[in-house]
């Protein structure tokens, strides 16, 4: 037994290294919250061999050296869990057999990063994360950047409070996409989207990332005449602070089973991540008497929702490629149904994920879909393993052209060096004609794939060229006079996109969306960016090593496709605004609902194109909210906020006057 608990003390420590330093955890939840009970068990039944650093004793993690340190007057400690209805109803007894029959405050658990925030006066000064309950990093300006949050206080108060900060789901998977087009690993979940955000050492990275923040606990309650966990909660709205709306008193514990039922399945309509209910004692006078533990408060608990995971089995796995040659192993699984929709295809992330979950073709997995979006392969049911399978080999030539496969130490992926691979070229005229690149209707990537067969579309340049191919393309099934036409007039109309869209659309290694629209303030045209050094990059103050090879190396090797592109008519100069024409500037507009003339992105690119900033989120500093149908809590918000609220035929009519005037 002393073996095992140094082995298993040894894995969750590392697993909890990867959980909150790196934010990028390689086991669900679900798996670490089984193999730590497992080392709680044996721990009370051979006290003997428990390590000081066994992960039952700690409380968060010990700050990295990158932040500055801030010391808690107050620790922040960790909630006990709760798995099921069983041990709800133990912690209850547990309390009354204290001599206490309290009432209880049910407050939806945010999957997000506990933090401590501080005011003087009524203003904003502090916040840091947990770090290991006693000190935390700082992280005060990286809390700046949140929309939602406000950095005056309603109430002259000095002021501690600790909070949850989060992403929302649809900033997720706005985060992901991007990165994808970017060939960046994806985020797991917005829990760790979120971390990885809030940490970071540059702040303008952070505020990109649009993160919103709930606050739950009032430090020192005494002090304001607080008595009770839901007056703290009420008192923590009237300072302005943004507080969860779903929080409820409980009579009883049976009130509380019933808040637990309710919330199981009504949780998947919200627009982030809640993974369970904290439950606590509501009169502050019995805390210090029920206590605490060392890690735990005794008067609260946090009831875990049973995840959502499914068994189906691994058929095979296949490899894609991405335009710069990042090969992405994935599962082929037997149809299973997850949350609603049918899954078929699974990410299995890299090589070291595979090879440490000893996961092979033919065996039964466990997929749940990562932040309940992205489907994954999680783990083994190594007890329906049948036969003898093979243990997995990563390819090590590409599957598209037959080159060696390669793999820096320093990175997980493993990429096809062939410049000329097919994969990586079909890759790169999918995304160049995606809405993330030159957008242009009407050439998806179905499409993309039959012309690039066939042998007309070999280049980017070819999609200038397809109008002398219409004999070929009315031959195409789907494709009638209209749409060919409608497609050739989108391919002309592309020629006109902005500078930043054209080099977004290039697909350069580390260059997306972001990095264009920063090259774009410092450079007036392609020929400028074609002609720029790595010096001239690196006095750029977001632009690093990296990136400045990757795009000069571009610059150099391609020059006859972008005299190419300029011969054709693509050669964009930065638009130079009128100030009067930017009738968004220093507006901070919220998209929600459906559009019906444009999509969210389309919108989006607009609102930024006349001087805005879409936020994610509402807050009492947003301009406006655009409303389409299906609008939910972000309207329900902004009406609450007493926030201007316009249709989209009210943000095509002020766009339109502009360009009148």
């Amino acid at each position: 037994m002393k073996q095992k608990i140094y082995e298993l003390t040894s894995r969750l420590n590392q697993y909890r290294y990867e959980y909150y330093i790196l934010d990028r955890p390689t086991v669900s939840d679900v798996e670490y919250d089984s193999l730590l009970r497992e080392l709680e068990a044996l721990e009370a039944a051979y006290p003997m061999y428990a390590l000081p650093s066994s992960p039952t004793k700690a409380i968060g993690y010990t700050p990295t050296a990158g932040l500055a340190k801030v010391v808690f007057e107050k620790p922040m400690m960790s909630l006990a869990n709760a798995f099921n209805r069983e041990e709800v109803l133990a912690f209850d007894e547990r309390i009354h057999k204290e001599g206490f029959h309290p009432s209880y405050v049910c407050e939806l658990k945010i999957d997000g990063i506990a933090s401590s925030i501080t005011y003087q006066k009524g203003l904003y000064v502090l916040a840091s994360t947990r770090g290991d309950g006693t000190i935390g990093e700082n992280i005060t300006e990286n809390v700046r950047t949140i929309d939602d949050f406000p950095k005056v206080l309603k109430l002259d108060h000095d002021l501690e409070i600790r909070g949850e900060v989060y992403m929302c789901k649809d900033v997720f998977e706005s985060l992901n996409q991007k990165r994808l087009q970017n060939d960046e690993e994806p985020f797991k979940n917005p829990r760790n989207a979120a971390g990885g955000s809030l940490r970071q050492l540059d702040p303008s990275i952070t505020r990109d990332r649009s993160l919103s923040l709930f606050g739950y606990t009032l430090v020192k309650p005494e002090i304001y005449g607080v008595k009770t966990q839901h007056e703290a909660l009420r008192f923590l709205e009237n300072c302005g602070l943004p507080v969860n709306p779903h929080y409820r008193l409980c009579k009883n514990i049976h009130e509380v089973l019933d808040y637990l039922e309710e919330w199981k399945t009504k949780r998947h309509t919200l627009n982030y991540e809640t993974d369970g209910v904290v439950i606590k004692v509501d009169d502050f006078s019995m805390y210090d008497e029920i206590g605490v533990t060392v890690k735990n408060p005794k008067w609260a608990i946090a009831y875990k929702f049973p995840a959502l995971e499914v068994e189906t089995k691994l058929l095979d796995i296949i490899y894609s490629i991405g335009r710069t040659g990042t090969i992405h192993p994935n599962a082929v699984l037997e149809p299973i149904m997850i949350a609603g929709s049918l899954v078929q295809r699974a990410t299995l992330n890299n090589v070291d994920f595979i090879k440490e979950r000893d996961i092979r073709k033919g065996d039964i997995v466990i997929v749940r879909k990562a932040g309940e979006i992205i489907p994954e392969v999680v783990r083994v049911n190594f007890d329906r393993r049948e036969g003898n399978l093979s243990p997995f080999n990563m390819i090590t030539v590409c599957p598209k052209c037959g080159t060696s496969l390669i793999r820096k130490l320093e990175e997980a992926a493993t990429y096809c060096p062939n410049e000329a691979c097919p994969g990586r070229i079909l890759a790169g005229l999918i995304y160049f004609a995606s809405k993330s690149g030159m957008d242009i209707e009407g050439l998806g990537e179905k499409l993309v794939e039959q012309l690039y067969d066939q042998g007309f579309l070999k280049s980017i340049t070819d999609v200038y060229h397809l109008k002398e191919h219409r004999d070929f393309l009315v031959t195409l099934e789907g494709l009638g006079e209209k749409s060919i036409n409608q497609l050739l007039e989108n391919i002309d109309k592309s020629r006109n996109n902005p500078l930043e869209k054209v080099v977004a659309s290039l697909g350069i290694r580390l260059v997306g969306s972001k990095v264009s629209k920063l090259l774009t303030k410092h450079f007036s045209s392609l020929d400028a960016m074609m002609n720029a050094t790595k010096d001239d990059l690196l006095m750029i103050k977001e632009i690093g090593d990296a990136i400045a090879i990757s795009f000069t190396s571009y610059m150099k090797a391609n020059r006859p496709l972008l005299e190419e592109l300029k011969q054709l008519g693509i050669n964009p100069m930065k638009e130079q605004k009128n100030q009067e024409a930017l009738i968004f500037q220093g507006k901070t507009i919220v998209l929600t609902g459906k559009l019906e003339k444009m999509t969210r992105e389309e919108a989006t690119h607009l609102i930024e194109q006349y001087g805005g900033n879409v936020a994610s989120s509402v807050s009492k500093n947003t301009s406006f909210v655009i409303a389409g149908s299906d609008a939910g809590s972000k309207k329900e918000k902004a009406e609450k906020l007493n926030v201007p609220i316009l249709d989209e035929e009210a943000l095509i009519r002020m766009v339109e006057a502009c360009k009148n005037t």
